[in-house]
């Protein structure tokens, strides 16, 4: 590997590092986490990390690739701006969810963290088919969440 390829790679890792350790320092779960009705087909909590883990790994290289594969900086630095709302839009669900204690808002703030996922998806696809279907589990993931979370305000609304 080329000391040029070795930077991108640094970076996406760290970031990917940082979003993931921060999004770990705001999920909570305390009493009124485990107070909360799951549905029956809920994951074991074990899988959570598991998977995420998994996937911030899928998200550093699929950055990676992109940057690699862009067709101008411009380009790449669009890409780079959808995954910083992605990542921030991350973050924003966990903070809403686990330390406001408002699945029902956190829902809804999904919806926008699934679209973002889709963007990033259909954009880095235009120049790496690579990176766009680094990103499908990441999407299918959030799918997953989705509806789990919208099965936890129908189990147990209202909040706040």
């Amino acid at each position: 590997m080329n000391r040029a390829a070795i930077f991108p790679i640094i970076i996406a890792g760290t970031l990917a590092l940082i979003t993931a350790m921060v999004g770990g320092s705001i999920t909570v779960l305390n009493d009124w986490y485990y107070s909360l009705q799951q549905p029956s087909w809920a994951p074991p909590g074990y899988m959570f990390g598991i998977v995420w883990t998994t996937i911030f790994a899928l998200i550093a290289l699929a950055g990676f690739l992109g940057w690699q594969k862009a067709p101008s900086r411009r380009t790449a630095e669009i890409m780079l701006g959808l995954f910083a709302l992605n990542g921030f839009l991350n973050l924003a669900w966990s903070f809403i969810f686990f330390r406001m204690e408002r699945p029902d808002l956190a829902f809804y703030e999904l919806i926008a963290l699934w679209l973002s996922i889709l963007a990033l998806i259909i954009f880095c696809g235009r120049f790496s088919k690579s990176a766009s279907l680094l990103l499908v589990p990441y999407l299918v993931w959030v799918t997953i969440a989705g509806m789990l979370n919208y099965q936890i305000v129908a189990l147990n609304s209202p909040f706040g």
